[in-house]
């Protein structure tokens, strides 16, 4: 397959099995969704075929562009269900006939038999369940029963994603294949899809920029790149070790061949014209003609960039009190206060549409509210990227026009390095924003905010549209940033290593939990099993007086005997771990020793030891890809236990 001349597939090949979980990486533009469209049916490559048993059904879900009208929420997904609905009409045209029919006619008696048959091909559907399935994919999804009769119009963007969602789930295709599914979803509504997923009964292909999601999720990871696609056994964590080590190994092979190649060309030259040589030559010449040359896949080029150090500002940031604000009937905020200090690293979570997003255009100054106070501490100098800011961009400017009108003083003379940074090469920062893709436009927003120094960052959903390479270098920058931020983000393993508040907004109010989001969602689930023991098993006491608070002495045996009983569940993993590490440590260096032996120019000179140590460099190659993932595997294991208590 080929896009504007540049090849994006060469003779690609994969199988996918019944039950596979497959991640589908790679940098932004290698064709990881024109590769989904292909499987799907939907794109068509110059060569090649896509084959498939009859039986087997293929859904597929874009990133965007999915609208619905006409019908309501309920309606629109119960077309999911096509054959259900054909048979229900069937049963209904059948139900017609039989009032109308003379019950001593010969018709009745055979459309009677087709009423009983159609009544049994409902009950093999499973027709009777699925009230039950297109409420649960719903509210699943973060729809509410008022929601169901809305005409499916009245829904937003992300919204009408996740009605296409929806419909797909329950379709339950043989394969299904998913485009960043992730992106229009809440943190709670993204852990029901991941939980959901991970009991689907059918293949899964995932195209995803959440690591978190990816994996939780695959235990295959196929790596587009170069026009190749290379297959990985294990998930996206597996995927990152191993990729550096087979990097290293197909450099080590380039140096070899180019050193072999060298050698050959050198004799070519040297003995070009003398007779006694000649057949030799011809003889070097030929190899060199059919030998295939290694090629180094070169290192993906990041965005590199530091926020500009600004002054400290005072030490309350922020503080609002009593605020309100709605939207026409709707209450999003009652009174609410909040003070937000300096040095706060804070995550703001909750179910879409509680109005995280709104609590970040008010601090942000972007949104006025109806009462209540905002006050900005000294010397506070505020930065802000907005959840669509990217679609906001004057579509008829340059990319440099955007950030020089922005731009003051001597950074100016700077923007085309500014741009570089962020993958704008060349004449590319000429490109009118019209003509950039949604990842570029994204980059070019955060570009614009990023020019002036700030002591204050507020961001709303600012991965949506970076690759996974780009988010870590946004991560470093962030880790190293000395101000306050505010960051409206679903992203649990771009989040966890910044935060260090989780600020919840739900229809209840504001909570603040203290920690990262994997410590919130700890929490969290822990509070619904606590609700759900209580519920199940009341204390007889319970209705009459709440139980003494136990004493400090009290609870450091309790936190004490806890400790222990997590470090006897621990012991066996943590040995085992040890292992597996001793026994990587001894390949690696066993394989070190292997590299440089290789290296040397006088070791295929003896054909038999070469020939058994190169044997054993690749017995090592893959116990060492079985270790990692193994070692990957017990770590999982163990953070599972530690999350459990």
């Amino acid at each position: 397959m080929q896009f504007g001349g540049r090849v994006l597939f060469d003779e690609v090949s994969l199988t996918i099995g019944p039950h596979d979980r497959i991640g589908l990486v790679g940098s932004n533009g290698t064709g990881k969704s024109t590769l989904l469209k292909i499987i799907a049916g939907i794109n068509h490559a110059e060569s090649g075929s896509v084959n498939k048993a009859h039986y087997v059904t293929v859904g597929y879900l874009p990133q965007d562009g999915v609208i619905a009208s006409g019908l309501t929420l309920y309606k629109e997904v119960e077309t999911a269900f096509e054959s259900v609905m054909e048979v229900r009409h069937e049963l209904e045209e059948a139900q017609g006939r039989l009032v109308s029919l003379d019950p001593e006619n010969e018709e009745y008696s055979e459309t009677l038999e087709v009423f009983g048959e159609l009544h049994h091909k409902l009950e093999d559907l499973d027709a009777f369940r699925m009230k039950s399935k297109i409420e649960r994919v719903l509210m699943g999804l973060g729809f509410s029963v008022v929601d169901f009769n809305r005409q499916t119009e009245e829904f937003s963007g992300g919204w009408q994603m996740r009605i296409a969602l929806a419909k797909l789930l329950l379709k339950e295709p043989s394969v299904l294949l998913l485009d960043e599914p992730t992106n229009h979803l809440d943190l709670e509504s993204l852990q029901w899809l991941e939980e959901y997923l991970q009991r689907y009964n059918g293949a899964i292909i995932l195209v995803s920029h959440d690591r978190t999601f990816l994996d939780s999720l695959t235990t295959k990871t196929l790596a587009l790149g170069m026009a190749k696609l290379d297959v990985y056994a294990g998930n996206y964590s597996f995927y990152e070790i191993e990729k550096e080590v087979r990097r290293e190994q197909q450099l080590n092979a380039f140096k070899n061949q180019q050193k072999q190649l060298r050698h050959t060309r050198e004799f070519i030259d040297r003995f070009r014209y003398k007779a006694t040589k000649a057949r030799q030559v011809q003889s070097r010449i030929k190899q060199l003609e059919k030998i295939e040359l290694v090629e180094v896949e070169g290192t993906e080029e990041e965005i590199h960039f530091h926020f500009p150090q600004p002054q400290p500002s005072g030490a309350v940031v922020m503080e609002l009190k009593n605020l309100s604000k709605s939207y026409g009937e709707k209450r999003i905020f009652e009174r609410l206060s909040y003070t937000i200090e300096r040095g706060d690293r804070i995550a703001v979570v909750g179910v879409n549409g509680a109005g995280k997003s709104t609590f970040s255009r008010i601090i942000a100054g972007a949104e006025r509210f109806e009462s209540g106070e905002k006050i900005v501490g000294y010397n506070v100098i505020l930065s802000y990227f907005a959840q669509h800011q990217a679609e906001e961009l004057d579509m008829s400017k340059e990319a440099l026009q955007i950030v020089d009108e922005v731009a003051t003083g001597d950074i100016r003379t700077k923007l085309r390095t500014i741009l570089g940074s962020f993958l704008f090469h060349g004449d590319d920062v000429f490109k009118k924003v019209s003509v950039l893709s949604g990842g570029e436009k994204s980059r070019l927003a955060l570009a614009k905010m990023l020019l002036l120094p700030a002591n204050f960052l507020i961001m709303d959903e600012p991965t949506n549209h970076l690759d996974m390479r780009s988010k870590k270098v946004l991560q470093d920058a962030l880790r190293e940033y000395e101000g306050t931020y505010v960051i409206v983000s679903h992203d649990r393993a771009f989040l966890d290593p910044l935060v260090t508040k989780v600020l919840e907004i739900s229809p209840a109010g504001v909570r603040t939990y203290l920690g990262n989001v994997s410590d919130y969602i700890t929490k969290k689930k822990t509070g619904r099993q606590t609700a759900k023991e209580v519920t199940r098993i009341p204390h007889p006491a319970s209705r009459i007086s709440s139980p003494a608070p136990l004493s400090e002495k009290e609870k450091k045996r309790l936190e004490a005997e806890q400790r222990q009983r997590l470090s006897v569940k621990l012991k066996p993993f943590k040995q085992k771990l040890e292992k597996i590490e001793k026994e990587i440590e001894r390949m690696e260096k066993r394989k070190t020793e292997i590299e440089a032996m290789i290296a040397n120019s006088d070791f295929y000179k003896n054909g038999e030891e070469a020939k058994k140590i190169s044997h054993e460099y690749k017995e090592i190659q893959s116990t060492l890809k079985d270790s990692y993932f193994s070692w990957a595997r017990v770590n999982e294991e163990m953070e599972s236990i530690q999350t459990d208590g």
